[in-house]
């Protein structure tokens, strides 16, 4: 039988490093063209493929790790998957996406999956509920929370968003813009996300000294639909002058509707979206917005799965205010 051909004997046969085979082999950019093309060819001739299932079988260490994601329509989910794949790559560990849509049961099914697989870890964006049977799955493996932190049956580290000041920060622009009645649309409190979020606005309004309006305080299910809606509710209201957003999706929906309703975003409403996708830099001019660093996350995330044993802590990444014309 021939010796199993891995990226190693590859490299070893091509005279560079797994290294330069490992991210030809996953198409990375950052390998020219030609280089690319020739560590592919080789690796077809000499028979390479990807094994983590015999590995599974063979009670093997797999080296698969999972992503939970509420969705990758977003820019953030997309960037942060996409980053995580390359140092995936880079480490040598296999990762498997599965998509949730923040359904409890959606989420149970992809975590037996990644069971029965023997991944050796997952990183998740918790849906929002309890499901006893997941429990289960999740004791068989490395859990990292991200974003959001739920109950998980036992004490997981976790990948945050300092958020708060930057919260804070954009309440206190608009208030030093003359803004008096502002509003906020985030995520409900069954997220612990929203919580924060909704938290963070309201100490802003109490620093700057400004009455809070019920009726310009918006929570619920995050999605871009939600702040599409939420937003046009409080454009026909009149009432509100500013507005804030707290999660990627509202942050677009929200966007959409003042677009659709002929005002940029910067006024007659002013506005502060959350996360800052590419066309925030020169859509109106330049959207102000509250920037997350989603390659900080994702190099953490994979830096502490191929930790062999990890302390159970927050690891908090702070976001910062973009103020744009």
């Amino acid at each position: 039988m021939s010796p199993r051909v891995t990226i190693k004997s590859i490299a070893k046969d091509l005279g560079i490093s797994h290294m330069t085979v490992s991210r030809a082999l996953s198409n990375h950019p950052n390998v020219l063209k030609e280089t690319r093309e020739a560590i592919q060819e080789h690796a077809r001739k000499v028979g390479y493929v990807k094994s983590a299932a015999a590995k599974a079988m063979r009670g093997d260490e797999t080296r698969i790790v999972g992503l939970l994601l509420p969705n990758i329509v977003n820019e953030f989910y997309a960037r942060f998957a996409n980053t995580m794949a390359l140092a995936c790559e880079e480490q040598s560990l296999q990762l498997i996406i599965h998509l949730t849509g923040d359904d409890i049961a959606a989420e149970e099914k992809a975590l037996q999956r990644l069971h029965e697989i023997q991944a050796q870890g997952v990183v998740m964006v918790p849906a929002p509920g309890h499901s006893e049977t997941e429990l289960t799955h999740l004791r068989a493996m490395s859990v990292i929370q991200l974003i959001r932190q739920s109950d998980t049956g036992e004490a997981t580290p976790s990948i945050l968003v300092n958020d708060r000041t930057a919260l804070k920060n954009a309440v206190a622009h608009l208030a030093a813009e003359g803004h008096k009645n502002i509003a906020f649309i985030g995520a409900d409190s069954r997220l612990s996300s929203g919580r924060s979020r909704l938290a963070a606005f309201r100490a802003g309004l109490a620093s700057a000294g400004i009455q809070e309006e019920p009726m310009l305080v918006c929570t619920g299910p995050p999605s871009a639909e939600m702040g599409l809606k939420q937003a046009k509710r409080l454009i026909e209201q009149k009432k509100a002058t500013a507005l804030i957003c707290g999660g990627f999706e509202i942050s677009n929906g929200a966007l959409n509707a003042l677009m659709d309703a002929g005002l940029s975003p910067s006024g007659p409403m002013a506005f502060v979206g959350y996360g800052d996708p590419s066309f925030y830099s020169w859509i109106g001019g330049g959207v102000s917005t509250i920037s997350v660093p989603v390659e900080s996350l994702a190099y953490k995330a994979v830096e502490l799965l191929g930790q062999a044993a990890f302390e159970i802590q927050e690891h908090r990444f702070d976001a910062v205010l973009l103020v744009r014309s």
